[in-house]
């Protein structure tokens, strides 16, 4: 579904990116691993065109992504759970999901308001509650069923459990193996390895914005050497 060939991105005239290959399957759950700063969040910002890419291919059902705006992309069928959340502060969580529903692609079984509260009950309760006084977990929920909304056919997550509490993680990993069980495609950046790899069909490790290592999740428990040397595990 998603090949990323070659990849290369520069801020300015420093290159972040230096040749990056990734796939993700349909219907597969793929992780980018990376220590900080390797160019993770370059990479997902990359696939999406929020920085253009200098060379390199990115195809998403044999469709070429690099040159195309981030709009034009979003309404190909990728969705974004950016690192960060980017909750609009100032919308209701109910408003915050309503302003990016669209169903451009068709879905047979459309993503609505009531599919995400069924799958996070705890924002129905703070439906009516601005952006910016929801908590962190609540913020992450809500970034994640905003994404949804969209209709994706690749959801994109860029740092799933960052600074949640494991309670709220557990729940987050939850969400995942669900999402994934309707057949949505994922690429997932995350540090959280355990519970990564209990999801994972196909993981990918960068380190100075190239791509080190890739296998199944089997293969990346077994590779001790590679655990320590690009994860520090």
């Amino acid at each position: 579904m998603l090949k990323v060939r070659d990849l290369v991105t520069h801020y300015g005239s420093s290159q972040a990116l230096f040749g990056v290959n990734l796939d993700v399957g349909t219907g597969e759950v793929a992780t980018l691993l990376g220590r900080n700063g390797m160019g993770k969040t370059t990479t997902i910002n990359s696939i999406m065109g929020i920085i253009a890419a200098s060379s390199g291919s990115i195809s998403f059902d044999d469709v070429q992504l690099v040159g195309r705006a981030s709009f034009k992309i979003a309404n190909l069928g990728l969705g974004l759970v950016p690192e960060g959340r980017q909750i609009f502060p100032n919308l209701s969580l109910r408003e915050n999901l309503v302003a990016t529903a669209s169903n451009h692609l068709n879905a047979a079984n459309p993503w609505t308001i009531e599919r995400v509260f069924e799958m996070f009950p705890e924002l129905e309760q703070r439906r009516t509650s601005m952006g910016n006084l929801l908590s962190g977990g609540e913020q992450q929920m809500l970034a994640i069923g905003r994404a949804l909304m969209t209709n994706p056919k690749l959801l994109l997550l860029d740092e799933a459990t960052e600074g949640l509490a494991p309670l709220i993680r557990q729940k987050i990993w939850a969400a995942i193996s669900m999402i994934r069980e309707e057949g949505l495609s994922i690429l997932v950046v995350d540090k959280n390895l355990k519970d990564l790899l209990k999801i994972a069909d196909r993981n990918h490790i960068i380190e100075r914005g190239k791509i080190v290592w890739n296998g199944s999740s089997d293969e990346l428990r077994k590779d001790r050497d590679a655990l320590h040397r690009y994860l520090g595990v």
